[in-house]
């Protein structure tokens, strides 16, 4: 089973202290860190980039991405539906979570018939 190996949570957000002091920090020898830092400084293609890299590393489980910056990439975001990394958006300290938004809320409703 090929999902035995994916041991990592990456992370997209505008905050990482809490999450890299809780240790989901990795840097890779080949495919770098599985965190990104954005900031209003950060261009869209940097943040399109690491996720199409985070959705390809076959160490990865689940990707934590802010509500807010996946707005960002919304047209990527929404197209990717494979399974392995789930995907999940997480509300920032500065943009409350917006459920309408959420990709994955988006395909369980239609899953159910909501």
């Amino acid at each position: 089973m090929a999902q035995k190996n994916r041991t990592l949570i990456a992370s997209i957000g505008d905050t990482m202290t809490g999450l890299l002091l809780a240790g989901i920090g990795d840097i890779h020898p080949q495919h770098g860190p599985n965190f990104l830092t954005v900031s209003d400084k950060t261009d869209q293609q940097t943040i399109e980039k690491t996720f199409t890299s985070f959705t390809g590393r076959k160490d990865i489980a689940l990707i934590l991405i802010n509500q807010n910056i996946a707005d960002r990439i919304r047209g990527i975001l929404d197209a990717y539906n494979a399974p392995f990394p789930t995907v999940l958006e997480i509300p920032s300290k500065d943009h409350p979570y917006d459920p309408s938004k959420d990709s994955v809320l988006k395909r369980v409703q239609l899953l159910f018939g909501d």
